[in-house]
């Protein structure tokens, strides 16, 4: 007889955080994310995929004269991915790639005393305190939740190769945080310079992760880091009230658009948890597809969304906007770096420390929400910002 399908409990937050879920739903191995892919799949290992790795991992030889595709913008898109490629390597040998296969493992032993912090209330609104101030733009709070997390661990092998996940039972309560990549350099994308713009966030992210973890950890709890590894961080993202899901299947945020990198930190300690927020991008993306319009690998979606699946790269039994990951990497790795034109073209993606952009992002959750796409197209916003521009732009 075939393996029975497991089922799961309904989550009242899923209505909140505006899930629709099906019975076609099963947990998602991580084998099958397409980054995972790029090692097994003959089908998405190729040259192109093996230089596009080599570019980020070995000296700068990969270059040519176009603006943003220069030896220099390759070697600051290098060194905004150092810190984070240094940590992911570090235990190599292991057979560990934490931050992006296995959490981090890079904390001291949790203190043998359990420091009281009072209410869940009171530890939450510290606990955010520290994350604040440890670098993290945005945290959040939600609870564990075994859907979103990965099947099994894949490792550097064949398609066969996958190990349990690593999350042991307990760590209930999930804290998510986000840092903002750097809005201007974010506009030279698609281009080596741009891919820069999410080194610092990668970067950026997992100096806070580790740092948050420890701080709990030396208050007596548990406290594992988690970055791309464990389970993908956008559903819990979500469910903590960072944002709300785009067309371009990524979180957006009120204060940042799509232009942020996750995290999330799992705990014992009993924090008190943040509800799912709404302010109008469900509604605003049905009407605009120009993250869909500019992709260069036309990989998004330009209608509603839907059950559909593009490939196994898609998680089956959840409704929503579905990048063509096959499409998307595809690109990256035909041009040496990454692309991230979805974020610089997404009307959300704005500087909010200016007072029109924020009655802006408030019309948009309005009726008024066509004038302010017409608005942002007449005035040219989220079109590319020329690499040579940048270098040459005040400090």
């Amino acid at each position: 007889m075939p393996d029975k399908k497991p089922t799961f409990p309904h989550d009242p937050t899923d209505e909140e955080a505006g899930f629709e879920i099906n019975d076609e739903f099963e947990l998602f191995p991580q084998k099958n994310e397409m980054f995972r892919r790029s090692w097994w799949d003959p089908t998405i290992r190729n040259e192109k995929t093996e230089a596009f790795y080599r570019s980020h991992s070995e000296p700068v030889t990969i270059h040519r004269h176009a603006y943003g595709y220069q030896q220099k913008d390759y070697a600051l898109r290098n060194a905004a991915w150092h810190l984070s490629d240094v940590l992911t390597d570090a235990h190599r040998q292991a057979g560990r790639r934490e931050g992006f296969t296995d959490v981090f493992t890079f904390m001291r032993d949790v203190s043998p005393r359990q420091a009281d912090l009072g209410t869940p209330e009171e530890a939450a609104r510290q606990v955010k305190k520290a994350a604040r101030a440890l670098g993290a733009a945005l945290v959040g709070i939600t609870h564990y939740d075994e859907r979103w997390q990965y099947k099994t661990r894949y490792h550097d092998g064949g398609p066969d190769e996958e190990l349990p996940p690593e999350i042991p039972p307990g760590l209930d309560h999930v804290i998510v945080v986000a840092v903002p990549m750097p809005y201007d350099m974010m506009k030279t994308t698609p281009s080596a310079l741009g891919s820069a713009a999410a080194g610092v966030g990668y970067s950026l992210d997992a100096a806070l992760l580790i740092s948050l973890a420890q701080f709990i950890r030396d208050l007596g709890y548990r406290a594992i880091p988690s970055m791309n590894d464990t389970a993908p961080s956008i559903p819990y993202a979500i469910k903590a009230g960072l944002g709300e899901y785009g067309r371009n299947g990524l979180l957006i945020t009120q204060e940042f658009g799509p232009r942020v990198r996750l995290g999330k930190v799992y705990t014992d300690m009993s924090l008190a948890h943040d509800h799912p927020v709404r302010f109008g991008v469900y509604e605003f993306c049905r009407i605009c597809k120009r993250c869909a319009e500019s992709c260069p690998a036309r990989a998004l979606p330009m209608g509603e969304p839907t059950f559909r699946i593009n490939n196994i790269s898609n998680r089956k039994g959840v409704k929503k906007w579905s990048v063509d990951a096959e499409r998307c990497f595809a690109f990256w790795a035909a041009q040496s770096t990454d692309c991230a034109t979805c974020i610089r073209s997404c009307p959300y993606n704005k500087d909010y420390s200016k007072w029109w952009h924020r009655l802006a992002r408030t019309l948009a959750g309005t009726k008024l929400r066509r004038l302010v796409f017409a608005m942002d197209t007449y005035l040219g916003y989220g079109r590319r910002l020329r690499p040579d521009l940048w270098w040459e732009g005040k400090e």
